[in-house]
């Protein structure tokens, strides 16, 4: 066999098993059986490294077609059962999210009376919304509402089920909180059962609260709600891991109720918190109820307010960051200019 091999000749396959003492039968046998598993390692290690030069978002097709571009002959089938073993499926399937607005139902759904309207104070207009909120192993559920003028969120409540009570103790909270007026208020919600249900209705009914509904499946009739649960997640929620629903409530709770009410800036309330708008707010409708009878109006310290937070906004936009703290810089410190004396009278 050795002189075989020093010229060059491949020594059959008989021979050598007549040389180590086995039949052909049986080594065919073990072929068969350890050949796949061989073909499966190589193929493994050429799919693994197409992967990480791929990314996470590439699919086992694209993958079957660059191994045929290197010469190999291979079924698609056979790169997704590698892929799935060794757990490098593309990552293309979305979270699993729960339905929380369930508008399939035979409760009456009132017009939409929202759209469009302009808000001049408080207690006009209150928007609802629910959102999940993701726990270790299962969900809660958060039920919120929001004075539209103000963006403050006025009532919440949190629970492990989709149930009216939920939705309801969030609008009695709101209720005791802002007691409004009878006939003065609309709430606007999405279709959901929650806010259709006789639960919910008969409530908005006994404090004579007009309900209002999105539109069917448009839920830009609801944008300041759904901007404040994007809020929510982006800047509480998201990388926290809750282990049950009183943890859950224990952080979200404050989160509402100190940081996003109490210190967060909002750009559309010329960077005031709700409960610094609110108060700003409360101030000039007192000070106009003290002005008296007949005295011109004036702009006051709200209107002062918003024009200079504008200003602040289109300075900063247009000049950059630094610019922009230098021009809100110099109109804290820009003092009021003195008026003009009046004309001499009864001189010639």
């Amino acid at each position: 066999m050795t002189a075989c091999m020093a010229q060059g000749c491949a020594p059959s396959i008989e021979r050598l098993c007549r040389l180590a003492g086995v039949s052909r039968a049986g080594y065919y046998r073990f072929w068969r059986k350890s050949a796949p598993r061989q073909l499966d390692t190589m193929v493994s290690d050429a799919i693994q490294d197409l992967a990480v030069t791929n990314g996470p978002h590439r699919g086992y097709r694209l993958i079957t077609f660059q191994l045929r571009e290197k010469g190999l002959v291979i079924n698609h089938k056979r790169v997704l059962r590698l892929m799935h073993q060794d757990n490098l499926l593309c990552l293309r399937r979305r979270a699993f999210v729960p339905a929380t607005t369930d508008s399939k139902h035979s409760w009456p759904v009132v017009p939409n009376l929202a759209r469009g309207m302009r808000l001049s104070g408080l207690d006009q207009l209150w928007v609802a919304d629910i959102t999940y909120i993701r726990l270790q192993e299962e969900f809660a559920y958060l039920a919120v509402i929001l004075d539209a003028f103000s963006r403050r969120a006025i009532g919440w409540a949190m629970a492990d089920h989709l149930e009216a009570s939920l939705a309801v103790e969030a609008l009695r909270m709101a209720i005791e909180a802002r007691r409004p007026a009878p006939d003065s208020l609309i709430h606007h919600s999405d279709r959901g059962v929650q806010y259709a249900c006789g639960a919910y209705t008969e409530l908005l009914a006994a404090y004579r609260i007009t309900a209002s509904m999105s539109r069917l499946g448009n839920p830009y009739d609801n944008a300041k709600a759904e901007r404040f649960m994007r809020t929510l997640k982006t800047e509480q929620v998201d990388g926290m891991l809750y282990r049950d629903l009183p943890h859950a409530r224990a952080d979200i709770g404050p989160f509402i109720e100190q940081v996003y009410n109490g210190q967060r800036l909002h750009t559309a309330l010329s960077y005031l918190t709700p409960i610094a708008f609110e108060d700003l707010h409360r101030a000039e409708l007192q000070r106009r109820a003290d002005r008296p009878v007949g005295a011109p109006p004036d702009g006051g310290a709200m209107n002062a307010t918003l024009s200079r937070g504008a200003k602040n906004k289109k300075s900063t936009a247009s000049l950059g960051p630094a610019a922009g703290g230098a021009a809100r810089n110099r109109e804290a410190t820009r003092r009021p200019r003195p008026a003009s004396p009046p004309p001499p009278t009864g001189q010639a």
